[in-house]
């Protein structure tokens, strides 16, 4: 496996207030997997990463969404944290990069509060998807089928819902850039 994504390139979509494991997880096994992933914000040089309700490190960025290039990467990672995902859903080109990777049915991989993202974009009418539980509502009055599993992968998506779902996340999402 740790050469299964080499070449492959994916953002990780975050601002103030993500939830620190649900980035640095995911990247590690994609890193360890080959692919290069790029930490992408509206914010210049520096997130800060939330451990539930305490504050975490700060982690940097490689860039910005708006000078990034959708179609220069392989799929995206939307972790969760309240702030995190409450604050990006309104991030206009957040939402344009999240459309133009799923209009070309690159993988979008969502945990926890992430999910917000997908709902203010209009994107998950038709799918079924899972994710903190407060956010059921939310994916059912956006047209979407909610779920209670650890992950679920419909298309090119993978969902999960918490931090103990990383493992199986972690292994959904590189199985789904893989293919």
């Amino acid at each position: 496996m740790a050469s299964s994504l080499k070449g492959k390139r994916v953002a990780i979509l975050v601002t103030d207030g993500f939830e620190q494991v649900e980035l640095t997880s995911p990247k590690q096994a994609l890193e360890a997997a080959g692919a290069q992933v790029d930490v992408l914000s509206d914010k210049r040089d520096r997130v800060q990463g939330m451990n539930h309700h305490d504050k975490g490190d700060t982690i940097a960025v490689n860039g910005t969404i708006d000078a990034a290039n959708a179609a220069d990467y392989d799929g995206v990672v939307l972790p969760g944290g309240v702030a995190n995902g409450d604050a990006l859903r309104i991030v206009k080109e957040a939402q344009a990069f999240l459309k133009k990777i799923d209009a070309a049915k690159k993988p979008v991989a969502i945990i926890c509060h992430g999910g917000w993202l997908a709902v203010s974009t209009g994107l998950v009418k038709g799918h079924t998807m899972t994710s903190w539980p407060t956010l059921q509502d939310d994916i059912r009055n956006a047209g979407g089928t909610w779920v209670d599993r650890e992950v679920v992968r419909d298309g090119t998506w993978v969902t999960s819902r918490k931090p103990d779902d990383l493992p199986a996340f972690n292994k959904a999402v590189v199985d789904a850039l893989a293919a």
